[in-house]
């Protein structure tokens, strides 16, 4: 009734992105916090920190950071440097959006 499991199963490797989107995502959910109630709370336009989540923005990391009290740069590993300075010019691979869990789903079938 059972499958087989396979020994040489490819273990597949997540998005770095992806992963620290999760994690501040989870932050947030433990601290009982929406995007959205941040957005209010710093007086940001609707959506900010959830573009913030996915593309560099100083405005939302600053305030999803207070929020979680915490800083920026322990966040955001990808957008600031070791010293705690923001990365200028940010990375191009920072504006690039994850694929969605559909198209996840798709490579992987492939």
């Amino acid at each position: 009734m059972h499958r087989r499991q396979q020994a040489d199963k490819q273990t597949h490797k997540s998005d770095p992105k992806i992963a620290e989107m999760t994690a501040i995502k989870s932050k947030l959910f433990a601290a009982g916090l929406t995007l959205l109630k941040i957005d209010r709370d710093y007086s940001l336009p609707r959506g900010t920190s959830g573009t913030t989540l996915r593309e560099p923005n100083v405005k939302g990391e600053r305030a999803i950071a207070a929020a979680l009290g915490t800083r920026p740069e322990f966040l955001w590993r990808t957008r600031y440097h070791a010293s705690g300075l923001r990365k200028s010019p940010q990375p191009a691979e920072n504006y690039v959006r994850p694929a969605t869990m559909a198209q996840r789903q798709n490579r992987k079938a492939a």
